[in-house]
């Protein structure tokens, strides 16, 4: 078996999604594990989401794992601590003193297009960037969405690297012509726009595919020819070896109900056969810091240079470069 390495961390700096909004109703308590931590998100009674690391300060409790929520606070379930959403213990139900050290470490949280995102820095760096508010998740003129989801043994980098990959859009996924695609940078955000032909029952069809990555953990990609579609994709770091990938389809309306969802379900399930044609590359390939690369490969050196700048190690040059 091939000993996988990696010039760079497991963890990048970024916006990375842990649920999704209504996996969380007011009150429910949930455990999650990213980043190679244990954490605890809840939904206090203001309605706001919370997320901390998940192990009481007292005596080593999970929080996730028989916490309650009382008012804004999460309670401990062995010995009733109650901490509130920046991770102060605000009561101890036994003590006349809370000790001045009962804190457990908060993370940054924001709810957006119906995900819960989490900032994380591995020095605990603030949040650079904002996230976008799309339209599509909102209007009434696109459908509710589809939801995919997969655990790949990769890295976000190692996938992320696909939407500049032009030529394995023909020789893996079947593109009726080989891809032409263009990268720009601005500052955290790659926009990838690539123009290919795709297939469809009554023939080739040429179509455009415009991505948005904000940093490694968020993008949303529109395409358009067949049907107008948005694909909101997220890929969080669970530990050294594992991502959770997400997948949001919304299909433009069109036609009858029956029309939108039929053509919709067939551009999902491609999109997805797409995905898992590439898991087994990913899951068995190694990583080549200089790759030997030709004319037809795609902007793949652009893409890594921008990659850069969402690592620890170089921060301080990425920071100085955009001043």
């Amino acid at each position: 078996m091939v000993e996988r390495e990696y010039p760079f961390s497991p963890y990048p700096i970024g916006w990375f999604q842990v649920a999704y909004c209504d996996e969380l109703e007011v009150g429910s308590v949930v455990p999650l594990k990213y980043f190679g931590q244990e954490l605890v998100a809840f939904r206090g009674e203001d309605g706001d989401v919370k997320v901390l690391d998940a192990f009481c300060p007292h005596l080593g409790a999970h929080l996730g794992h028989g916490g309650k929520v009382k008012g804004n606070c999460i309670e401990c379930p062995f010995h009733a601590w109650k901490f509130d959403g920046d991770g102060k213990c605000t009561d101890v139900p036994y003590a006349k003193k809370i000790p001045s050290k009962a804190k457990i470490q908060p993370w940054h949280v924001v709810e957006r297009n119906g995900q819960v995102m989490v900032w994380h820095h591995p020095n605990g760096g603030e949040p650079k960037w904002e996230l976008p508010d799309l339209e599509e998740t909102r209007s009434e003129d696109w459908t509710s969405d589809e939801r995919r989801s997969w655990k790949i043994k990769t890295r976000n980098q190692e996938m992320a690297e696909n939407a500049v990959d032009s030529a394995h859009f023909h020789y893996v996924h079947g593109a009726s012509n080989m891809p032409v695609s263009s990268a720009e940078i601005d500052g955290h955000i790659l926009k990838v726009t690539s123009t290919t032909g795709m297939k469809t029952p009554r023939g080739g069809v040429d179509g455009q595919v415009q991505s948005f990555s904000y940093g490694f953990g968020f993008a949303y990609i529109r395409f358009t020819g067949i049907v107008d579609t948005l694909l909101v994709n997220s890929v969080t770091p669970i530990d050294e070896e594992y991502v959770d990938v997400r997948f949001s389809f919304r299909v433009k309306r069109v036609g009858n109900a029956d029309i939108t969802k039929g053509v919709g379900a067939a551009f999902v399930g491609e999109v997805s056969r797409q995905l898992e044609q590439d898991t087994p590359i990913w899951e068995n390939k190694i990583h080549h810091e200089r790759p030997l690369l030709c004319d037809g490969d795609g902007p793949i050196g652009i893409f890594r240079r921008w990659c850069k700048q969402f690592y620890v190690e170089n921060e301080k040059q990425s920071d100085t470069a955009a001043a």
